[in-house]
């Protein structure tokens, strides 16, 4: 049976203060432990109208909090921004206030633009060639292990130190986090929700070809994040999915902006060539009743063979989207 857990990017809505998107989603999160959710991730976005996520592990620390049993994480931290040791100290901390319940998902992408990379890090131009290294360093400082020998910061610590560590996964939408994963020996989790699965075959046979046996994880352990929404009946999933259709079009075109509401978003007047674009969104979307999307879940798990599945949904409304999350755990989590 796929896991199934819950990717949330804090998204931000139209009528709403960017800062209510974080409430919510300590809310969601307690609302999923609840239906028996497996994880539940937090992404890292920067300078942004959509999303107020900017800080994965501030809100990883108040949800580890607040529950008790769902692991909680991020998908990711974005490492090319920060110093491998301030990331395992963070997480190292994380998981003192839930231990054994913590894992830290790595990217390399910028998550924002170019100016905005710049000032997170300066030296942005040449960081995320620093990935791999920086993931070395960062595995040996958050499991308490020494750095390489001849590293000059061999002698240096992460404390708090403790029985369990973070669960360290990489996430990406490329082979390059693909051959990352295989050779560090850690789970992967392909972005599906960034490239409606293009490349997802490749990258997941990349990984397990490549995949190289560690003390973290004997043999190749692989997730999908996708977009997905369900509602009760197919109607009223057409009429939320209208705030998703406009967001995507924004993004298509550069252009990132709160979520509308469906009302709102359906008063937009859309060229012929919008409406075409729409139609193939629609298609090959997953939303509609619970029975159909989980079908649906089932059939990406069969097709990529992952073992895991976290799930984003954006809607406006977050009682729709916790009524997705239920429909969906009730579905594939009888």
């Amino acid at each position: 049976m796929i896991r199934l857990s819950v990717l949330d990017q804090s998204t931000i809505v139209s009528g709403r203060s960017p800062d209510t998107s974080i409430r919510e989603s300590i809310a969601l999160a307690q609302h999923c432990e609840a239906l028996g959710y497996h994880r539940y991730w937090c992404a890292e976005h920067h300078n942004s109208d959509s999303q107020a996520g900017t800080a994965p592990e501030i809100l990883i620390a108040a949800i580890a909090a607040t529950t008790s049993r769902i692991r909680v994480g991020s998908a990711g931290v974005m490492l090319p921004h920060y110093s491998a040791l301030k990331v395992a100290e963070q997480f190292r901390v994380l998981d003192a206030i839930a231990p054994g319940r913590i894992d830290l998902g790595l990217g390399r992408a910028p998550g924002s633009d170019g100016k905005t990379a710049h000032a997170l890090n300066p030296r942005a131009d040449t960081a995320s060639d620093q990935f791999p290294a920086d993931v070395r360093d960062l595995l040996a400082w958050v499991s308490g292990e020494k750095l390489v020998e001849g590293h000059p910061f061999r002698d240096i610590r992460a404390q708090p130190g403790g029985p369990t560590v973070p669960e360290v996964w990489i996430l990406g939408s490329s082979d390059f986090g693909a051959q990352v994963a295989a050779y560090f020996g850690l789970p992967f989790c392909f972005a599906h929700f960034i490239t409606d699965g293009r490349g997802a075959d490749q990258a997941l046979a990349v990984y397990r070809e490549g995949f190289r046996p560690s003390v973290r994880l004997a043999a190749p352990h692989a997730g999908l994040c996708v977009w997905a929404m369900a509602a009760e009946t197919q109607d009223e999933a057409d009429y939320l999915f209208r705030s998703r259709e406009m967001w995507r079009l924004n993004r298509d075109r550069g252009v990132y902006t709160a979520l509308m509401s469906p009302e709102e978003a359906g008063a937009q007047a859309y060229s012929d060539a919008e409406l075409v674009r729409i139609e193939r969104m629609r298609s090959r979307a997953l939303y509609g009743t619970a029975g159909a999307v989980a079908d649906k879940l089932r059939a990406l798990g069969a097709e990529f063979g992952v073992q895991e599945i976290a799930v984003l949904t954006t809607l406006h409304d977050p009682d729709a989207r916790r009524r997705s999350y239920t429909l969906l755990a009730q579905e594939m989590m009888p």
